[in-house]
């Protein structure tokens, strides 16, 4: 989302178990259930035109969150979102 834009935020209801599921797709400990939910759709599509791609990019995130579980020190990404 552009920094001009207003973010409009609604709120969902989950089973605790989805929610722990959608937690499972988190490469790093602050990642925002957004970031995570548009990751899972932008794979979900992906599968959809190219699954040996999607597979692959289901790849690359568990090698990633491997490499940030071992990593001592984590670089947390922050997206400024404005509020209004």
């Amino acid at each position: 989302m552009l920094p001009q834009e207003k973010a409009k935020i609604t709120t969902i209801k989950l089973y605790k178990e989805t929610k722990e599921r959608i937690e499972k797709f988190r490469s790093y400990k602050r990642e925002s259930y957004d970031e995570i939910m548009q990751k899972i759709l932008e794979i979900l599509n992906l599968s959809r035109a190219n699954p040996e791609r999607a597979r692959a990019r289901l790849l690359g995130l568990e090698r990633k969150k491997r490499r940030v579980a071992k990593s001592p020190q984590v670089q947390i990404q922050v997206k400024p979102v404005k509020l209004s």
